[in-house]
């Protein structure tokens, strides 16, 4: 996983609240037995059925922040939503608020995820005009608008530090390699129950009746 740096990118706006994973990425599509090619498919049927959708427009092309307004990420729990997501290039989803289970989801995946309580619906208007960049810094957990104002957000330690250090869960574990041998080596030796035999009466469950 790539290490999440400060974003500075013009901004794609998503007016909506309950946006379900079926909208982000609908289920026919979801065919491929690898993490590539849902990009394409991203918002598919709003791509198809609204020529002005900012995803068809231009001047959203190579944007990597998506806003949008509430309760985005809701629906089925499946994974595809975010790699449709971060395959068609976004960084960073910015919303009023988020499902749980897609947080969690995106917060495994590199994609960051913010909430802000403030500030979402102002954003919204000024990324109509299409010509309207924001910083996002995780490690100072701020968005920053064209107009220098400021707006602070809240994200779990944890993911904060895996995200910035390119952490997977499984890279997280391994990051501590030293840590878990140096441990183990200070423990007392253990037979494991699976190579028991019937020297070992104490590792044998007895098959007698008591």
């Amino acid at each position: 996983m790539e290490k999440f740096k400060t974003v500075t990118s013009k901004v794609v706006p998503l007016p909506l609240s309950d946006v379900d994973t079926d909208l982000i990425i609908p289920a026919q599509y979801l065919t491929s037995i690898s993490r590539n090619g849902y990009g394409e498919n991203l918002f598919r049927r709003l791509k198809d059925t609204d020529p002005q959708f900012p995803l068809n427009q231009e001047r959203y092309q190579g944007a990597e922040i998506l806003v949008a307004d509430s309760n985005f990420g809701c629906g089925s729990s499946r994974e595809h939503a975010v790699w449709a997501i971060t395959g068609a290039g976004f960084k960073v989803v910015i919303a009023k608020s988020f499902a749980d289970i897609f947080w969690n989801n995106a917060a495994k995946n590199g994609l960051l995820l913010v909430t802000l309580a403030e500030g979402v619906d102002e954003i919204l208007d000024g990324a109509r005009q299409g010509d309207y960049e924001l910083t996002v810094d995780l490690e100072e957990q701020s968005v920053v608008l064209p107009d220098g104002k400021k707006y602070q957000f809240e994200y779990q330690s944890f993911r904060r530090h895996c995200l910035l250090n390119g952490l997977d869960d499984i890279d997280y574990i391994l990051s501590f390699t030293k840590e878990i041998e140096q441990f183990r080596s200070q423990q007392p030796f253990r037979p494991s129950s699976l190579g028991a035999t019937e020297s070992d009466p104490q590792l044998v469950p007895s098959s007698q009746p008591k």
